[in-house]
């Protein structure tokens, strides 16, 4: 009898959307056995289990089971399946469509690309590159879980922060340049505060000494500025329609500082009881957010089958490309972004905190690599200090790079 861990398998393929999903059965040999449509519901969803059952007494066949978007449109379908216990992958999209543009089939339609992932599953059993399509999901522990939707969060908050930050300015430079001028930088706590004590910025001209002395975190200095700004304050045209916008976003950024300031509380508290969180925060540089992010984003390291699969999942491993008598390589299309862009900025704080690797960077630039191609071949370095910190359960320890 076969020992492949695909003998005796029920291989299902589904075609993720954002209303409905398309799903197809298949045995060992490429036949399809059931093909259906399923609503993204509870009731749709307990049919589904059910008829996997069904199918799985019948062939007596262990099921695994393929999905496009997973962790996306999928949920909660993908995490429902990995409670039950089945075997679950996640389908590369870009290697998804190539494969599909080698294959083309007669129409494009989510039934057929639902037989395409079927058959991509059936795949990897013969072709031992097919691993690079189908990335095994194992249930990842309660905790990574809960810090990747934190990070996750975050990371969105930052930007509608920044979005609304730089709105800001360009309001106040359009009516009250000078008053934009009293502060460096237009998220300063004290700055925003300033903006929020009246709905209307020309009142701010005649508020008084110890109004100012009240708001949080100013400086002398800075109280100064602005009793010499109220002296001689002017407002452009546009002041009365654009003030109360003023207002409302200054008041939104001051929100989102606290709601991100609660986030990383949050994910202060769970990094203690994420083993892998909590040893690769021992790295220099990788402070409360990165490592909450990279735990996240890997979830289980047991998904990758070495540290060179860790590598193009955290997008320091670039592709080859060469052909000919031409060497080069090509970007992974395939990288986590999140993991990639927490590593990458990880990376350059190591820099500056460890003599090896700042010794390491410059001798990379000296070679003639761009200063982002240096961190990039640093950061190759310190995935493998992570695969390895994660699987002998070790923090970091500063040794000398070679």
């Amino acid at each position: 009898m076969s020992t492949h861990p695909f003998s005796h398998t029920l291989f299902v393929g589904i075609d993720v959307g954002s209303q409905t999903h398309s799903v197809a059965f298949g045995d060992e040999h490429g036949h399809v056995l059931h093909a259906f449509e399923m609503n993204h519901s509870h009731e749709s969803f307990e049919h589904f289990f059910a008829t996997l059952e069904q199918y799985s007494q019948i062939h007596h066949a262990t099921p695994h089971i393929a999905m496009e978007g997973y962790n996306g449109w999928a949920r909660p379908l993908d995490q429902m399946i990995l409670e039950r216990g089945y075997a679950l992958y996640n389908v590369n999209n870009v290697k998804l469509s190539r494969f599909k543009e080698m294959f083309p089939g007669a129409a494009k339609t989510d039934q057929i690309d639902a037989r395409r992932i079927l058959e991509l599953l059936i795949l990897d059993r013969h072709v031992p590159t097919a691993k690079n399509i189908l990335q095994p999901i194992d249930r990842h522990s309660r905790n990574n879980a809960i810090l990747k939707r934190l990070t996750r969060r975050h990371a969105q908050l930052v930007k509608e922060r920044v979005v609304i930050t730089n709105r800001l300015g360009a309001d106040l430079q359009a009516v009250a340049p000078e008053l934009k001028g009293l502060s460096k930088r237009i998220n300063n706590r004290w700055f925003l505060q300033l903006l929020t004590l009246r709905k209307d910025i020309r009142m701010l001209s005649s508020v008084r000494t110890a109004t100012l002395n009240a708001i949080p975190y100013i400086r002398t200095h800075s109280r100064e500025a602005i009793r010499h700004w109220q002296r001689h304050a002017h407002f452009g045209m546009e002041t009365e329609y654009v003030a109360p916008m003023i207002y409302e976003d200054a008041l939104r950024v001051l929100e989102l500082e606290e709601k991100l300031k609660a986030l990383k509380e949050q994910m202060k508290a769970l990094i203690p009881v994420s083993p892998m969180a909590n040893l690769i925060q021992t790295i220099p540089g990788f402070a409360t957010i990165t490592a909450a992010t990279l735990a996240g984003e890997i979830g289980s390291i047991d998904r990758f089958e070495s540290e060179a699969s860790l590598a193009l999942y955290l997008g320091t491993a670039p592709l080859d490309n060469s052909s000919g008598n031409y060497t080069g390589t090509k970007r992974n299309q395939a990288t986590n972004r999140h993991a990639k862009t927490a590593l990458t900025i990880a990376t350059a704080l190591h820099g500056m905190f460890v003599e090896e690797s700042y010794d390491y960077l410059q001798k990379k630039k000296s070679q003639g690599k761009k200063p982002q191609q240096a961190i990039r071949a640093l950061s190759r370095h310190l995935v493998r200090v992570i695969w390895s910190m994660i699987h002998q359960n070790r923090p970091y320890e500063r040794r000398e790079m070679e």
